[in-house]
């Protein structure tokens, strides 16, 4: 049975007085997750007993150290399903990890042929995070090739109607993502990755939203790349995941360069490691990685499908209590199925951050803006949204405490 008092009592910061001593209610959790006390203490005891830099040191700390930051990948790469450790490459965040495959896939390799070039095409989609835009534009700005998109229904899901005009024998990459950060929707990948596969693109996914809230079998799924993060998995800041099929990582020059990611250097020319040392120039996030390594081992204790059920139910039950909102409008999935825990919505007559900064008086915490989704919130015609994110700490009463907080601001308000 899934019991959410229970993981709430993992979480210190839930227990929280706000100002006026009024209870947290963290509904923003698609913006960064809270922690729980198993993480807080890996890090902690990790920079208390153990910390020494990685790969360099030869004393008993650095091989401390060493062991645990692989040991990190190691659950990762387990934690999602990789076939082998080092397919798992860690960088600072989902954001790097995303621009790392788009710098180098326009890079040409020694010996080899830039992947993308003048006449190919990179396809991604209008309800795209900035971070899933803005790297392809740049590579595509860059290098000559056309960026093309899919649009999005009325619904707030992917227009697939297109899909065989869109993708075709001159697209290289097809990147999009599992789940939207901003409407919610959880995307038929199979359906692209098999169509893109058909006409020899590569598929890069940004799943900063979907493995948080999903089981995931990277395997499973098919695709080449797939990107995400440690902050929104009840993981640390400062850590973010690319995972790529092995013999596609072993084919690509380096990101960036710099200690740890060589084989030899000489005054002349320099020769690179393999993967994943070879993306991973500098020190590393030591610590971050024996935190996301307890972040994964806490969310596979409770078990990822209880997780995303529980994820699944309480959406359900925000999407039911907000539409009975009057002047309250959903912008996306009005039903929780195929759809992550993450609802943006309007209310008429009340700027997104009034009602924001009126939720949080009352102890509310949501986020409003555009939530680096600007083209999404330009197809439905409004420039930004408030947004309640659920997770698998998140409660029913927290919800009704949204409901009441909402009506107290129309009323303040005259809406």
């Amino acid at each position: 049975m899934y019991d959410v008092a229970r993981i709430r009592e993992d979480f210190p910061i839930l227990g929280r007085r706000l100002s006026g001593d009024l209870p947290l209610v963290y509904l923003d959790s698609a913006n960064t997750s809270q922690k729980p006390r198993q993480v807080i203490d890996a890090i902690d005891d990790h920079y208390r007993q153990h910390n020494a830099n990685v790969a360099r040191a030869m004393h008993q700390l650095g091989a401390e150290a060493s062991a645990a930051f692989e040991l990190g990948r190691d659950k990762v790469a387990a934690f999602i399903g990789a076939p082998n450790r080092d397919e798992v490459v860690f960088t600072k965040n989902a954001s790097e990890a995303l621009n790392l495959v788009a710098r180098v896939l326009g890079e040409t390799p020694v010996g080899g042929q830039a992947r993308v070039g003048a006449g190919d095409e990179v396809v991604i989609t209008e309800m795209e995070h900035h971070s899933n835009i803005v790297p392809w534009q740049q590579l595509t700005q860059r290098t000559g090739a056309t960026l093309r998109w899919f649009g999005v229904t009325d619904e707030g899901r992917l227009d697939l109607d297109d899909i065989d005009t869109l993708i075709t024998e001159r697209t290289k990459i097809v990147s999009v993502t599992w789940v939207s950060n901003m409407l919610g929707t959880i995307n038929p990948l199979d359906v692209i990755i098999t169509k893109a596969h058909s006409v020899g693109a590569l598929v890069v996914v940004d799943a900063s939203q979907a493995v948080p809230q999903i089981p995931v079998d990277v395997a499973a799924l098919g695709a080449d790349f797939v990107a995400f993060t440690g902050h929104k998995l009840v993981g640390p800041t400062g850590i973010g995941v690319l995972w790529g099929r092995y013999d596609l990582l072993a084919s690509l020059p380096p990101f960036l360069g710099g200690g740890e990611m060589i084989e030899t250097v000489t005054m002349e020319r320099s020769t690179y490691a393999p993967p994943p040392a070879r993306f991973e120039a500098g020190t590393p996030p030591i610590a971050e990685s024996v935190g996301i390594g307890a972040a994964v081992d806490y969310l596979s204790s409770i078990g990822m499908a209880h997780i995303a059920a529980h994820e699944q139910a309480i959406t359900a039950y925000a999407l039911g209590a907000l539409q009975e909102i009057d002047g309250l409008t959903v912008v996306g999935p009005k039903e929780a199925v195929d759809r992550g825990g993450a609802v943006s919505f309007t209310l008429e007559g009340v700027h997104p951050h009034d009602v924001s900064q009126l939720l949080d008086s009352r102890g509310v915490a949501v986020r409003a803006g555009h939530h680096c989704a600007k083209p999404a919130h330009l197809r439905f015609g409004v420039q930004s949204t408030t947004r309640a994110s659920f997770y698998l700490y998140t409660t029913e009463q927290e919800i009704d405490a949204l409901v009441e907080a909402l009506h107290h601001t129309k009323k303040y308000f005259g809406a």
